[in-house]
C-alpha cells in the first residue's frame, strides 16, 4: 500500500486492520453502502482510503 494511495483494496484493508478477507470484505461494503446513501459512487471491493480511516478514527 502506498501512503498516497487514495482507494484502497481489500488487500489494503486487511494489512491496516490485522483481519481476515472476509472481515475486510463486509467493511468495506457497510462503507460502500454509507456512501451510496450519502449519494457518491462506490467501486465494489473498494473504499476511498480517507473515508475508511476517518470513520475508524485512524490518522
Amino acid at each position: 500500500m502506498n501512503e498516497n494511495q487514495k482507494i484502497l483494496n481489500c488487500n489494503d484493508v486487511m494489512k491496516i486492520l490485522k483481519c481476515k478477507k472476509s472481515k475486510a470484505y463486509e467493511i468495506i461494503k457497510t462503507l460502500n453502502c454509507e456512501l451510496k446513501e450519502k449519494g457518491y459512487l462506490t467501486i465494489n471491493g473498494k473504499i476511498p482510503s480517507n473515508y475508511l480511516f476517518s470513520r475508524l478514527n485512524i490518522q
